[in-house]
């Protein structure tokens, strides 16, 4: 014989209060009580073995205590450290994960926001910068549902956001390559290029024009945003003058490094490298990477923060984070009056 389900009418009667006061004080508002009546219904909860109906409580409060995740690839490390930082902060405030990976696929994630929305998530981050303002605003902003943009895109006005420095860094990535005296430096980049990435960009150019005056040639290599895009470019950077590469993510570096090692190039002799991001694989590269240092963590924890804020908060006004970012110099860069002919 089944035995039968414990419910909220059983932990009131064991603990002597009213069904009413178990609901506050199992549903988050213990400090509306005094803590010997807090200790006594979580006492009978978990004496009887009481579980909660977690849909009939969503048809109570509206309530699921999740957030829904949308990033554009799951297989790069810059997302695995990101998730640890929203799901750390969520885990904390009693908040349930549901991650989306979109693999850069338009279709996929314009699925995702309607399915999520349609399981009743409490809030979206969106990490992914092919989720245009438009779907934003018909699917999310609509139909009330907080959300938050990070990273790869700008709120504009609709959201609260958080993001990284991308200026600054990539003119921290100019200043550093063009101070070693490089004159011929590739930008190996995405060929849909989102606006964090083209920040990076701005930010390279501009340190051209103020680090000094001496002529300078940029070479573009545009490839898909992956290791592999990295490694496929690496012959047409070996029939170019570059004797500098600025990798706009760390991805990149690590296929470029596979790539001239297999064309018998050495790294800083041959060429210098700088990446972006400053993933964990940077420290284990031979040598180690050179590259820009995004609070890859912080930002996750700040976004999840951020939006809890939004979602007790949702009439304030929108606040927009930036988060600093560092040059972190190891071994993959070196002065060109060092380097070995090219």
């Amino acid at each position: 014989m089944a035995k039968k389900k414990v419910t909220i009418k059983d932990v009131a009667k064991h603990s002597g209060v009213s069904i009413a006061t178990v609901s506050l004080i199992l549903n988050g508002n213990e400090a509306k009580f005094h803590p010997d009546t807090v200790k006594k219904v979580v006492k009978a909860r978990d004496e009887l073995g009481y579980q909660p109906d977690y849909i009939a409580r969503q048809m109570i409060t509206k309530k699921t205590k999740t957030i829904g995740v949308l990033v554009p690839d799951i297989t790069n490390p810059f997302f695995n450290t990101l998730m640890q930082g929203i799901e750390d902060y969520l885990y904390q405030q009693n908040f349930v994960t549901i991650l989306c990976n979109a693999d850069f696929d338009h279709q996929k994630e314009t699925d995702y926001l309607l399915e999520l929305t349609q399981r009743g998530v409490d809030g979206f981050i969106i990490a992914s910068s092919a989720v245009s303002t438009k779907a934003l605003q018909v699917s999310l902003k609509k139909q009330g549902k907080p959300f938050i943009v990070l990273d790869q895109k700008k709120a504009e006005g609709s959201s609260d956001a958080v993001l990284t420095d991308d200026y600054q860094g990539g003119y921290l990535a100019g200043e550093h390559l063009l101070g070693l005296g490089h004159q011929e430096v590739a930008l190996v980049y995405p060929q849909q290029t989102p606006q964090n990435v083209q920040n990076r960009i701005d930010g390279f150019l501009a340190a051209c024009k103020h680090v000094d005056h001496s002529e300078k040639q940029i070479h573009w290599f545009p490839t898909h945003f992956s290791k592999k895009g990295g490694y496929e470019i690496v012959p047409d950077l070996l029939s170019s003058a570059t004797t500098a590469i600025f990798a706009l993510n760390d991805e990149l570096a690590f296929g470029v490094y596979r790539g001239l090692a297999e064309h018998d190039k050495l790294i800083p002799e041959d060429y210098s490298i700088i990446g972006y991001d400053n993933i964990d694989m940077c420290e284990y590269m031979k040598p180690k990477l050179t590259t820009i240092a995004q609070p890859i963590l912080e930002l996750g924890k700040a976004t999840a923060r951020l939006l809890l804020e939004r979602i007790q908060h949702p009439d304030k006004s929108w606040e927009e984070l930036l988060l600093p970012v560092e040059l972190i110099q190891r071994s993959s860069t070196q002065s060109i009056d060092l380097s070995a002919p090219q």
